[in-house]
């Protein structure tokens, strides 16, 4: 809460600005800097919060994204663990479209404190699920973790975006992709070490999934802990552009502002709705369908370890000093062009040799499935490819947050559009989890996802190339809010106390 008595100058703690002179910050325990590494921060500065939120995603949704990439939700047959993404995607793509009003009005805090309890209601329903085949608690938890999720993604895009000062955005999503992976990861070692010895077509251990159900709990208690976006203050004294006095109606007229102001931002939702359709493929119809439970389990591990080295490159290269963002944003799309047909290029040539899914569900305890002793040809090469895969996932993602990143600085606005991609994108989702539980033949669920993506990129060029600038003025993010310049710049005058 903000006292009302006014802190004296000489009492608050200073930085210095980019223009040189002395930034005072407000006085309280949020301000109080310390060392991070060599560099001075403090507990509401940009980087601590996006450092804490990655945190809370290492514990949700990287726990997720472990247990997902086992295939089938870790179990052998993947009915159940597709009509859950269907009912998952399907309340995320509605819950997500309207989320940015959501975080908006009960601020970041709230909204990831409950968005970080699907989680582990969605892991204790597999873990039901071994024991007694209860399908359909299986179902209403992947539709509750569609709620659940699009709140906490939305509040974290809302940090990643709007936080960081321009030339640091770039940066601020790889810092969190690399943390955010490392739940993958990390989550990933788990079922391989207790699935080491599993040569044949099993479900993962009861271990496995309350592993992952402890970690989840933790994440969702730790995002009680951040502060919301009124209390955040930069390196330069500089505010998080929000709406002093928001209400239910302006939030939900901002959310439709956010399109009639700027129509052409539709050109990237055929990016959004392509974002996470890869997935089902990848996950299901060619790690799940193809490999042994430990050999998956690797496999899985080494996708999240590229997507980590993903996050690295792009993240830095988006943020490259010595060339204009525009023309860093033109680079980026023709890399991912690039990447689109040569990585999914040397998906085709593998899944040409496949065998059907009629066959491999049809044989289901016999069809022989590649294990990480057969190298060579066998292994190898899908490995890498699989490997790849990862990498492109992360590349994806990390463009078209820092896409969405240059073309607003303000709060508000960054809350509506990652709840405008995250809807979209669990659209997506949910038709190709659907498709997928269809029994779609793999070579169509192949094409429908290179074809998709491909298609995406043409669509949002134009923006790309002709909408992102080289900077976004103070005057322009101002109009989407009812802060004044006075409210949101640097001033050597001290804000009220924080206690």
């Amino acid at each position: 809460m903000a006292d009302e008595k006014q802190a004296p100058a000489s009492e608050a703690p200073e930085l210095e600005s980019h223009a040189g002179g002395p930034v005072q910050r407000p006085s309280g325990w949020m301000y109080k800097g310390f060392k991070l590494g060599r560099k001075e921060v403090w507990y509401a500065s940009p980087i601590v919060q996006l450092l804490m939120v990655a945190m809370v995603c290492f514990m949700c949704p990287g726990m997720y994204n472990a247990l997902g990439g086992l295939g089938g939700g870790g179990q052998v047959d993947a009915t159940a663990q597709n009509d859950a993404s269907t009912a998952l995607y399907s309340t995320f793509a509605v819950v997500g479209f309207f989320s940015g009003t959501i975080a908006n009005m009960l601020g970041v805090r709230a909204t990831l404190a409950f968005g970080g309890l699907g989680y582990c209601i969605y892991t204790a329903s597999f873990l039901c699920y071994n024991h007694t085949q209860n399908h359909g608690f299986v179902v209403f938890a992947g539709a509750f973790l569609g709620v659940c999720a699009g709140l906490l993604w939305t509040a974290q895009g809302t940090i990643m975006m709007s936080y960081p000062e321009e030339d640091k955005k770039g940066r601020y999503i790889s810092y969190f992709w690399i943390i955010f992976n490392m739940g993958a990861v990390i989550g990933s070692l788990v079922p391989l070490g207790q699935n080491v010895n599993a040569t044949g077509a099993t479900n993962v251990t009861d271990g496995t999934y309350v592993g992952f159900m402890v970690l989840m709990i933790i994440g969702a208690v730790l995002s009680l802990a951040l502060c919301n976006a009124d209390r955040v203050r930069r390196e330069d004294g500089s505010k998080v552009i929000l709406m002093k006095n928001p209400s239910w109606k302006t939030e939900i007229k901002g959310l439709f502002e956010t399109i009639t102001s700027a129509p052409w931002v539709v050109l990237l939702f055929p990016m959004f709705f392509a974002s996470n359709v890869f997935y089902t493929y990848q996950m299901n119809d060619m790690n799940g369908a193809h490999f042994n439970t430990r050999t998956r389990t690797l496999n899985n591990l080494l996708y999240w370890v590229a997507q980590i080295i993903a996050a690295v490159i792009f993240g830095y290269a988006l943020d490259f000093p010595g060339v204009r963002r525009s023309i860093r944003a033109k680079a980026s799309f023709v890399v991912l062009f690039v990447l689109s047909f040569t990585i999914w290029g040397g998906g085709y040539a593998w899944q040409r040799q496949q065998v059907s899914r009629d066959i491999v569900e049809a044989t289901d305890t016999t069809y022989e499935r590649v294990d990480w002793t057969d190298g060579g040809e066998r292994f190898i090469g899908p490995l890498f490819l699989y490997m790849f895969y990862g990498f492109y996932d992360a590349a994806w993602q990390t463009c078209i947050y820092w896409y969405m990143g240059a073309l607003s600085n303000s709060g508000r606005k960054a809350a509506n559009l990652t709840g405008f991609y995250k809807g979209i994108q669990s659209a997506g989702a949910a038709i190709f989890w659907r498709l997928d539980g269809l029994k779609t033949p793999y070579d169509t669920m192949f094409g429908a996802t290179w074809g998709l993506v491909a298609g995406a990129l043409v669509i949002a060029g134009p923006v790309i190339f002709f909408r992102i600038q080289d900077t976004v003025s103070l005057e322009e993010d101002l109009k989407f809010s009812d802060e004044t310049a006075e409210d949101v710049k640097s001033s050597a005058v001290l804000d009220k106390d924080v206690v």
